[in-house]
C-alpha cells in the first residue's frame, strides 16, 4: 500500500482546524494544535495563502480559510450548470415582472453577473453579462453577503464605496441590512447603487443548502418601486416574483423545498 504524503496530511488537518475552530487562528495556536514546529506550520500555511486557500489578515497576523476553498468545494457546481438551470426560469421572470433580471455569483471580492435577461420592450439595453457589481450596496450582493459566509467577510473587511447618497456604508448599519436580508429571505436596492435604479434580489442555494447565486429584477425605480407613506418600497408582487425564480432555480440544483 503506498504511503500517504505527509505534507499533504498536515495541510489538510490545518484547513479542517480553520474550519471547525475559531474564525481566525494564530500561528502559535495553529502548530500547537497540530503537534507541529512553528517553522512547519508556518511553511504550510505560507503555501496554502499562496494558493488562495488560506488568508492572513493583516493586522492581526492571523489566519482563516480563503474564498478559493469555497470555490472549489463548489466546483461541481459549475457556473454554466447553474445558468442553464436558471435559463427557463429567468427567462419567465422576465417576462412576467417585464422588468431585466440578472443572476449573479461571488468573484473576486464582488458579484459576476452571469446571465442577464434584457427588459421585454423594444429599448436599446446593454448585455452585463461578465460584469461586476459590488456587494456592499447591490441587491444581489447583500443576498450573497448575507447567506455566504466567505461573501460576508469580503463585504465587511472591504472599503465599502459611497455610490449614491443612500449607499449604507457603516459596519453597524451593513451588517442590521444583512439581518434583514436573512430574516425576510431577500435583499433591496433602492437608489443606493445607480440614481434611479431599483433591484431586488433572493438567494439561490444548491443540494447542500449552500448559496451559490442569487437572482434578481433591476429597474428604474419609479416602476420597479411604489410610494407608500412618502417612502419609496419595493412592489410586492416582484419581491414574489423573485423568490418564487430563486427557489425554482434551487430546486432544480437539488436543494428541494425552502
Amino acid at each position: 500500500m503506498a504511503k500517504n504524503i505527509q505534507s499533504l496530511e498536515r495541510a489538510a488537518a490545518m484547513l479542517r482546524l480553520l474550519a471547525g475552530g475559531e474564525r481566525r487562528l494564530g500561528l502559535s495556536d495553529i502548530a500547537s494544535s497540530l503537534d507541529l514546529a512553528k517553522g512547519t506550520a508556518h511553511g504550510i500555511l505560507r503555501t496554502l495563502q499562496a494558493e488562495g486557500f488560506v488568508e492572513q489578515d493583516p493586522a492581526s497576523g492571523r489566519y482563516q480559510l480563503g474564498a478559493e476553498l469555497l470555490r472549489l468545494g463548489n466546483s461541481y457546481l459549475d457556473v454554466h450548470e447553474l445558468r442553464a438551470r436558471a435559463l427557463v426560469w429567468t427567462d419567465d421572470l422576465a417576462r412576467s415582472s417585464g422588468e431585466s433580471v440578472h443572476l449573479g455569483v461571488l468573484h473576486q471580492h464582488g458579484v459576476l453577473i452571469v446571465h442577464h435577461v434584457f427588459r421585454p420592450d423594444d429599448s436599446r439595453q446593454v448585455l452585463e453579462v461578465g460584469a461586476m457589481q459590488p456587494l456592499h450596496s447591490t441587491a444581489l450582493g447583500k443576498v450573497l453577503a448575507a447567506y455566504d459566509p466567505v461573501a460576508h467577510s469580503e463585504a465587511v473587511e472591504a472599503e465599502r464605496k459611497t455610490f449614491t447618497p443612500l449607499t449604507v456604508t457603516g459596519l453597524t448599519a451593513f451588517e442590521s441590512v444583512l439581518a434583514e436580508t436573512r430574516a425576510r429571505g431577500w435583499g433591496a436596492d433602492v437608489e443606493e447603487t445607480w440614481e434611479g435604479v431599483a433591484a431586488v434580489a433572493a438567494p439561490v442555494h444548491d443540494r447542500r443548502r449552500m448559496p451559490v447565486g442569487a437572482v434578481a429584477i433591476t429597474g428604474a425605480v419609479e416602476r420597479v418601486c411604489e410610494f407608500r407613506e412618502e417612502r419609496r418600497e419595493l412592489r410586492p408582487e416582484l419581491i414574489t416574483a423573485v423568490r418564487e425564480c430563486a427557489r425554482a432555480v434551487s430546486r432544480d440544483l437539488g436543494a428541494g423545498r425552502f
